[in-house]
């Protein structure tokens, strides 16, 4: 794990361009921190991305990741659309180059003048874990990344799968990766019974973060298709979710001969109304097996997620419990929406 400390001025309140939040839920979204990218795309040239609707550049500066606002302070040109080579990058518009954390150590124009302060950019803290580069817009106290069991265990494989965007709010997106009901209904291509719809009771148990259940069942997390699989279909699968909020939850499901599988679902907002889902795994089973293969089948479950969300009405997620209807199943939504609104978020979006 590596960490930069961010150059903001910690009183700074301001708001991105066009926010599509409300202020008072942006701001206390952005303390938390959130994957902008994975390690293993970002290469010399200057990648840009979105994080709670803020443009942001993130490059490489000798052996430094830097996450900087992706705005030139010269004339306002996105510096994600120059170039890099491992140490600085360029802006696309006059050349001027910048370095370790965010200075610009460069101008073309006056090559032997000094650089004045205010060329220097606005940067960000950044963390690598998992495989993803993580950053927070406003940083308070220690660094408190969410946490993903057996991944630094040497028995398990670690595989980061490739993101992917939906049209949809973080808070709709997360609900339904704890949802235990909808299994017969939105995974039966991949590895759901469409004859098995029971949810047996649970209980979920607050935790300083979030909070925690163990959901038990008789549905197998086996993909169809899967041969040599049928001596376990008496098997009870133990799935244990972990929410970190307010956009993050890990599943570890228990397999037939000690096996664990860990997912981590962490939703990243790129504004109110996308959300950039990233999805570190570990397993400690079939750990030779193809990683293509494990990319591909996650594409797939998630895609299959990705549709209901997109589809849901209203599309933010409603945090007053009188709003829509609820069932017994539905006691990690009601947790996470109560969790919610102990941070103080009302709703999320702006008119």
């Amino acid at each position: 794990m590596t960490a930069t400390c961010a150059s903001l001025s910690p009183t700074s309140v301001d708001l991105p361009r066009n926010c599509t939040f409300e202020p008072a839920d942006w701001q206390i979204l952005a303390k938390s921190w959130y994957p902008v990218a994975l390690s293993r795309d970002l290469g010399d040239s200057p990648m840009g991305v979105t994080l709670l609707d803020a443009p942001l550049v993130v490059y490489r500066a000798d052996g430094d990741i830097v996450i900087a606002d992706d705005l030139c302070p010269h004339r306002g040109v996105p510096l994600s659309m120059g170039n890099g080579n491992g140490k600085t990058i360029a802006c696309a518009y006059h050349g001027f180059r910048f370095g370790q954390d965010g200075r610009c150590v460069r101008v073309p124009a006056h090559p032997d003048s000094k650089i004045p302060p205010k060329l220097h950019l606005r940067t960000y803290p950044v963390i690598e874990r998992f495989g993803l580069i993580w950053t927070c817009l406003r940083p308070e106290g220690d660094v408190n990344l969410p946490p993903m069991p057996h991944w630094d265990d040497p028995a398990f494989q670690q595989i980061t799968c490739p993101w992917i965007d939906i049209k949809g709010f973080a808070g709709r997106q997360v609900e339904g990766f704890i949802d235990v009901a909808h299994f017969a209904f939105v995974h039966t291509e991949t590895f759901a019974d469409p004859e098995n719809p029971i949810v047996l009771a649970y209980s979920p148990k607050l935790t300083e973060t979030g909070f925690e259940a163990e959901y038990r069942s008789n549905v197998s997390n086996f993909p169809h298709g899967l041969l040599g699989v049928e001596e376990y279909a008496g098997f009870e699968w133990l799935r244990h979710f972990r929410v970190f909020l307010p956009f993050t939850a890990t599943l570890e499901i228990h397999f037939p001969n000690n096996g664990r599988l860990v997912i981590m679902n962490a939703a990243s907002p790129v504004s109110a109304r996308v959300t950039r889902m990233f999805a570190p795994i570990c397993r400690n089973f079939d750990t030779t097996g193809s990683v293509e293969d494990v990319y591909e089948f996650n594409r797939r479950v998630f895609e299959e997620d990705r549709q209901i969300v997109e589809a849901q009405k209203p599309e933010n997620l409603p945090l007053d419990p009188t709003l829509e209807a609820h069932v017994m199943a539905d006691r990690s939504s009601i947790a996470y929406r109560r969790g919610l609104r102990g941070m103080g978020l009302s709703h999320f979006f702006t008119a």
